[in-house]
């Protein structure tokens, strides 16, 4: 086990078998993932054009984690979790290949976009879970690392590929290819992934979605700490407004589908970037820092108030991305170390449901805000108004956190 002080480097870690099984999955499931968002975008905006319908089909890719999140992240604790991650990977496999069926009519395909990613909060609990019983000390927060610039990758490949692809062919296909995507991730995962067992089987013998609610709430709720990262983390409900806005924007700017490829991956490029950063900052440093970068992310958005064109525009979103990374890859690690095992996934999958689920009534927001006034000036109110939120978020933190070194120890020590 590396010490506290020991830099563990992105090579050991990958040298762990099990590691690389569960990044090589999920990275194929956010390519598809990503390019089936740009094609769901492209495909009710050209056939609607409405900005409201368009943040509405964007939202359905994040809002029904929160039930997920809520509801069935109890899974990820009571059955063994590989399992779950890969039976909820072939369940959105298959109702994937469903929505991309031509001619779907879109009450059809919003049914079926929902239940796909409802199953997304099951296996976003049960990774969660198990990347600290896999990994642990160092190895953890650096295969953290490794796992959001893998991820962000994805996301500024999918997007930008997504957006030429869709251009040149179109959207169906880019859902096929999703629906591929997370059959070739359950593979991987059973293949690759050592079967453990529930961690407390007694425990959580005959639980419900009901009781997976509670238990995830109280065991948040109760830490102050723990409390206030998953407010911060849910800022995301202001910060979402850029990719959910990207097509209208892009038609604001007089430009076609590959800006819009291009708008919705800045965001990712501005999570690599961060992530890296992440990985190379002292625990204290991103303990202290927390609650500040979730100010830093919703500035630069409220540049776009004054419609800047593509190339600032590019880098705004890069900037806010960037940030917005590390304070939730800081949020999601320090939650992780603070829950015991038993209800680990139940309290990361609720965190995880408000972080992501938000990001689904922000493109509701988005929407609205971007009809009220224009897509930019939509964009830049969001960014405001997140800006402002995180101004109160940091007396919290601090109250909650402080002194931080002494968490920063602890947190070394998990």
């Amino acid at each position: 086990m590396a010490t506290p002080s020991e830099r563990v480097t992105f090579r050991a870690v990958f040298a762990i078998g099990e590691f690389r099984a569960l990044w090589s999955a999920e990275l194929v499931s956010t390519l598809g993932d990503q390019v089936a968002r740009v094609a769901l975008a492209v495909l009710v905006f050209r056939n609607t054009g409405s900005t409201v319908l368009t943040g509405l089909i964007f939202a359905l890719t994040y809002l029904p984690m929160l039930a997920g999140g809520l509801f069935l992240a109890r899974l990820g604790d009571r059955y063994p979790r590989r399992e779950v991650m890969a039976i909820a990977n072939l369940a959105q496999a298959v109702l994937i290949g469903a929505m991309a069926v031509p001619g779907v009519p879109l009450w059809l395909l919003c049914a079926l976009l929902f239940f796909s990613v409802l199953a997304t909060g099951p296996f976003n609990a049960a990774q969660l879970a198990l990347l600290p019983d896999m990994l642990v000390g160092q190895r953890y927060v650096t295969a953290m690392t490794i796992r959001n610039v893998t991820t962000y990758s994805a996301q500024l490949v999918g997007f930008a590929a997504g957006g030429l692809l869709v251009a040149v062919l179109n959207p169906n296909l880019g859902l096929a290819l999703d629906a591929a995507s997370f059959a070739a991730s359950s593979v991987l995962l059973r293949i690759g992934v050592r079967r453990r067992p529930a961690p407390d089987a007694a425990e959580n013998d005959g639980g419900d979605g009901a009781r997976s609610l509670l238990t995830g709430f109280r065991v948040i709720w109760r830490d102050p700490r723990t409390r206030t990262l998953t407010a911060i983390g849910g800022l995301a409900l202001f910060y979402i407004a850029p990719e959910a806005l990207a097509a209208p924007y892009a038609a604001q700017l007089k430009m076609g589908t590959a800006a819009v490829g291009l708008l919705m991956a800045a965001d990712p490029v501005g999570a690599v970037v961060g992530a890296l950063v992440f990985g190379r900052l002292a625990e204290t440093t991103r303990l202290r820092s927390v609650a500040l970068l979730g100010i830093a992310a919703g500035l630069p958005l409220a540049v776009c108030a004054l419609r800047p064109p593509l190339l600032l525009a590019l880098l705004v979103f890069a900037l806010s991305g960037a940030a917005a990374t590390i304070y939730t890859m800081q949020a999601m690690t320090t939650s992780a170390r603070l829950l015991a095992d038993p209800v680990r996934a139940q309290g990361l999958g609720f965190a995880s449901a408000v972080i992501q689920s938000v990001q689904g009534i922000g493109a509701l927001l988005a929407g609205v805000l971007g009809a009220a006034f224009t897509p930019a000036g939509g964009i830049g109110a969001a960014g405001a108004l997140g800006a402002v939120l995180a101004l109160v978020l940091v007396g919290g933190w601090r109250r909650a956190a402080h002194p931080y070194d002494r968490l920063a120890a602890r947190l070394r020590e998990a």
